[in-house]
């Protein structure tokens, strides 16, 4: 087998496709896509997104500190990727492509009705790295869709959710469970006789 080098680059793949919304008031409420988003901390929850500079949503969060990561689902691809092309500065995207924005239970930017689990944040940190700026944010409230929650476990069906991820210039929808955290060292049950 061999390998072959490509030039440094942004490789890591695949990545959640988000709607990052943000804004305080309705008339100052927008939309874009961002795949350049992920986890950074558990304890304290922190996550982060990164926007280049030249996008509205960038000056809006740099003003209220604040936004919400809506995730995405396999209905939502064709917006998402509209969102990402155009430009809050030409077009209402909550308008031009029928997104709800719903009040937020914590921060002032809107969640959006149509995804099935929005993340809450407020910014703690802005750090500029170069084409785009990060925002490091603790998460101050998770809510979702309630269909998407199993009446047996309590637990958020991301199967049932159909989301969609990122890789690479497409999206592609998320395929059949492989396993779960830790089933690699379960313990087999005994079987009963």
């Amino acid at each position: 087998m061999s390998r072959i080098n490509f030039k440094a680059g942004t490789m890591i793949y695949p990545l959640p496709a988000v709607l990052v919304s943000c804004g305080d008031t309705i008339d100052n409420y927008n939309v874009m896509t961002a795949a350049w988003v992920g986890t950074i901390c558990s304890e304290p929850p922190m996550c982060y997104v990164s926007i280049r500079p030249s996008r509205l949503c960038h000056s809006i969060i740099c003003e209220t500190k604040e936004f919400v990561l809506n995730l995405t689902t396999e209905e939502l691809a064709e917006a998402t990727d509209w969102c990402g092309v155009r430009s809050g500065r030409d077009y209402n995207k909550f308008i031009e492509k029928n997104l709800t924005p719903i009040e937020s239970t914590v921060v002032s930017a809107p969640s959006i009705a149509q995804s099935p689990l929005s993340i809450e944040c407020k910014v703690e940190e802005i750090k500029s790295l170069g084409s785009h700026d990060m925002f490091i944010a603790r998460v101050v409230n998770v809510n979702c869709d309630d269909k998407y929650i199993d009446k047996a476990t309590g637990e958020f069906s991301l199967e049932k959710a159909k989301l969609m991820a990122y890789s690479h210039g497409k999206y592609y929808s998320m395929g059949k469970r492989l396993g779960f955290f830790g089933y690699s060292v379960q313990k087999k049950k005994a079987s009963k006789k």
